[in-house]
């Protein structure tokens, strides 16, 4: 993989955040503003839900191809939640980072220390999703859809353990309360990444 590493002159906008805290949407928001950036599209072994399609929420594979992957390194980053895969495969990224392009990767906190130990710095920007805390989180997750006290932990534990990647990122956007400040906020990181593409 050294000689695919060296060859890296594109950007790699890292971004993560607690479930639940708008990352989605602000990333939806950032690829219709600028057509040539790419969001990467991760492998799991999670089975499909509901009006997931494959290719497009995920690359869907079953458990024992995840781990032929692995085996063949075909993953640049792999983690497992929940007892469940997934990976950012090298096909995803590296051929666009070979060109140029500037690659947006949403992601958990294990893949974002993984990708820091694999892909030179000056290529990588950080970016943490700043949600307003535990409480506007879970108000949030009670909106949506009723959930159990069970189901409530979890998540909080999850929160918890998301909220470690804050001191990790280059910036932090704060989502809980201005959203068209939180999109110029975003825009001003992809514009950032295109310029150190261009230095």
């Amino acid at each position: 993989m050294s000689n695919e590493i060296s060859d890296i002159k594109g950007h790699v906008v890292l971004v993560m955040a607690p479930m639940g805290s708008g990352k989605g949407t602000l990333i939806h928001h950032v690829l219709q503003e600028y057509p040539t950036l790419y969001q990467t599209i991760s492998c799991t072994s999670r089975a499909m839900r509901p009006g997931d399609v494959d290719g497009k929420q995920y690359h869907f594979v079953t458990a024992e191809e995840f781990d032929k992957k692995v085996e063949t390194g075909d993953f640049l980053e792999w983690a497992e939640f929940a007892g469940n895969k997934y990976g950012t495969l090298k096909s995803e990224i590296l051929p666009r980072l070979a060109e140029c392009e500037v690659v947006v990767v949403e992601i958990e906190l294990q893949g974002v220390e993984q990708l820091l130990n694999i892909l030179p710095r000056e290529h990588i920007t950080v970016v943490y999703i700043e949600s307003g805390g535990w409480e506007v989180l879970k108000g949030r997750a009670e909106a949506r859809a009723p959930m159990s006290d069970s189901d409530l932990e979890a998540r909080y534990q999850r929160y918890l353990i998301e909220k470690q990647s804050k001191p990790m990122a280059d910036i932090v956007i704060n989502n809980s309360e201005d959203i068209d400040l939180a999109h110029a906020e975003f825009n001003q990181v992809i514009e950032a990444a295109y310029a150190k593409c261009k230095s």
